[in-house]
């Protein structure tokens, strides 16, 4: 339940606004509104968004609640979780002067549809990590006030982190999907983040959290299976 006692519902308004945005970062840098990678790419997060939280409202209303607040975040977190959507908003730009306004760079149709693939897969692994983890909020903290346990079922079996391995997926699909070389610069900078991020987060999971340490334990993995 939110705030005010209820359950919260699929914000539409919110959903609209953000493909607006991220249109409008895409298209003024391209130049034109004929670029079928950049719809393709706003259609599918759109789509997947709503449809992550369609089912969040159903299932798990006290996790959708949770994951539109900030309150409780470390600071160390908050700086990160900072430069990362300073990150977005360069690097979208860039791909569609690349891909579109400049057509600096040739990917093949066969990649944009492999990158289309793995935003679509990252959505799955979203969806999967939801369903075991009721306390996957957006922000590092330890929520107390709603039982907060270590999760080791479903895809916290094969890694730590699987929302951050979705994260990769995104990253490395985006500039796949929308055309640009020069885009897939970028992800080696933002992977580092969140690698950064989920040491951080294990090192606070394992001081705060019962049952953390042994878990860490027992999985190796924090992103990719049998890479690191």
């Amino acid at each position: 339940m939110d705030e005010n006692g209820s359950h919260p519902t699929i914000n539409l308004r919110g959903a609209v606004l953000t493909s607006a945005g991220l249109g409008a970062l895409l298209f003024l840098a391209a130049g034109t509104v004929r670029w079928t990678g950049g719809w393709l790419f706003l259609i599918e997060i759109t789509i997947g968004g709503l449809i992550t939280e369609a089912w969040l409202a159903r299932h798990d209303p006290g996790l959708l609640a949770e994951r539109r607040t900030v309150r409780g975040q470390a600071e160390w977190d908050r700086v990160i979780t900072s430069i990362m959507p300073l990150l977005w908003l360069t690097w979208l730009p860039l791909m569609a002067l690349d891909a579109v306004r400049y057509q600096a760079s040739l990917v093949p149709f066969w990649l944009q549809c492999a990158g289309a693939l793995m935003i679509a897969a990252s959505f799955y692994i979203v969806y999967r990590t939801y369903r075991e983890n009721s306390y996957a909020a957006p922000v590092v903290k330890i929520q107390r006030e709603r039982g907060h346990a270590a999760v080791t079922t479903g895809p916290y079996a094969y890694v730590r982190h699987p929302i951050y391995a979705s994260g990769l997926l995104t990253y490395a699909g985006t500039p796949l999907l929308l055309g640009s070389w020069y885009g897939l610069v970028i992800v080696p900078v933002m992977a580092a983040l969140l690698g950064l991020r989920s040491m951080m987060e294990e090192r606070m999971l394992t001081a705060e959290l019962d049952g953390y340490a042994e878990y860490l334990g027992r999985v190796r993995y924090r992103l990719v299976p049998m890479v690191w």
